[in-house]
């Protein structure tokens, strides 16, 4: 095989002639001078048509390639500019990299896949770069992507929900696909005109396909969906229906053990002369697990305390087996699970606890979406399950300025179109 063929396959510049290779002593780097084809000249480096040059440009420039064992390699070539009937005068394009790179193709791909699989440490010393430069790659790698691949087609059954990924309540909204798993895209931000983009992405055609579309009760989302999707059918998650009435259920106790600190020989001054819980107070602030937690999960402890609470406090004690009551709901689901909730409600309307008869009244406000939820078994289990991955990228993502170089990374990671090592042969 020819030499030139040999440097063109170890730098990834298949597509060019090969001209010299040389090694700079001083700065332990080799550099390859290469020339596109032929063929390849004079095309535009945004969207590679053929145009007439305009100049020369700025004279020779090089990009980063991968390493040659421990010695790093660079590619060197000319970079003229021609003049787009689109795009004006731009750089042209050149086949061994990406418009407005400073690496080869195979660097920017070995990048990204590392990302994806290992840790930023990891990352920044085996390829030798900063890492606002990582975000940068998989940003445009994951654009390379998106132009050859429709993350959206064929969405018939779509989770939404939102994830913080910043303090100073900084959100992701993030959509999920049901049939396939994977994440078809997300954006920052947590409001009705972000989530309206994403409809819009979408088009009217495509919307109309929507058939099921699962979320929390937050009011933004419902009202996106009836104005794009209005045939779909919406679905409440159960983990957050739930949720409500653990919150319920946490208010009763937190009133409960205030109660209990009021009452004479509720509380005491400790060593430090700090108020302290003493007696039943002390006992009722310590029931926080044993009345969060299912029953199936409990310790002999927590049911020991659980006996203790049913004894002592009724209403606290009833207010447990209401939140257990909804929880069993969505358990057995269907036609039973329906059945079951019209009777939770008209338990929770007597029930004689402010909190769960406010509750009662919300889950008639979403009632529709609760009864379809039961129907179709349809919950956010899996895109809770996609935002807790997200959580692990974001804490890998520290140090991003920007949150498109984290949405890259997911959609990446979990998007179902995974970025590739160059010239890997699957076995």
């Amino acid at each position: 095989m020819p030499a030139a063929r040999v440097w063109g396959r170890l730098l990834g510049v298949n597509a060019a002639v090969v001209e010299s290779v040389e090694f700079d002593e001083d700065g332990q780097v080799l550099v390859a001078a290469v020339r596109v084809r032929r063929r390849d000249r004079d095309r535009c480096g945004v969207c590679s048509r053929r145009c007439p040059r305009y100049d020369p440009g700025r004279g020779r420039r090089r990009w980063r390639a991968l390493d040659l064992g421990t010695v790093q390699a660079f590619v060197e070539a000319d970079a003229s500019r021609v003049r787009c009937r689109e795009h004006g005068v731009v750089v042209s394009a050149v086949p061994w990299a990406r418009h407005g790179t400073g690496h080869t193709r195979a660097f920017d791909d070995t990048v990204a896949w590392l990302a994806t699989a290992t840790s930023r440490s990891t990352v920044r010393q085996l390829m030798r770069i900063a890492w606002p430069t990582v975000g940068s790659i998989i940003t445009r790698v994951r654009a390379d992507i998106d132009a050859r691949v429709d993350r959206l087609a064929g969405l018939r059954r779509i989770g939404i929900d939102e994830i913080s990924y910043k303090k100073n309540h900084r959100y992701l909204t993030v959509v999920v696909d049901h049939d396939t798993g994977r994440l078809v895209w997300a954006a920052a931000g947590n409001d009705k005109p972000t989530l309206a983009a994403f409809f819009e992405l979408l088009g009217a055609d495509r919307c109309a396909r929507i058939t099921h579309v699962s979320a929390d009760a937050a009011a933004w989302i419902a009202r996106t969906v009836e104005q794009y999707c209005p045939d779909a059918i919406r679905c409440a998650d159960p983990f957050h229906v739930v949720k409500w009435a653990t919150d319920a259920l946490d208010q009763v106790r937190r009133q409960t053990w205030n109660t209990a600190r009021r009452q004479p020989g509720g509380s005491h001054k400790d060593r430090r002369g700090r108020t302290a819980s003493a007696g039943p107070a002390q006992g009722m602030k310590r029931a926080r697990w044993a009345l969060w937690k299912n029953p199936e999960n409990l310790t002999d402890h927590q049911r020991h305390k659980l006996a203790w609470i049913a004894k002592t406090d009724p209403r606290l004690y009833r207010a447990y087996l209401l939140k257990e009551g909804l929880r069993h709901v969505f358990a057995v689901g269907g036609q039973t699970g329906k059945e079951a909730l019209r009777r939770w409600l008209s338990w929770a309307v007597r029930c004689r606890i402010p909190e769960f008869v406010k509750l009662s009244r919300t889950i008639r406000s979403e009632l529709s979406a609760i009864h379809a939820s039961l129907d179709h078994g349809l919950s956010n289990a899996l895109i809770e399950s996609t935002n807790t991955k997200i959580r692990l990228l974001t804490r890998l993502a520290f140090g991003f300025k920007h949150p498109n170089a984290l949405i890259s990374l997911a959609l990446l990671a979990l998007g179902g179109y995974r970025p590739e090592l160059p010239d890997r042969t699957h076995t």
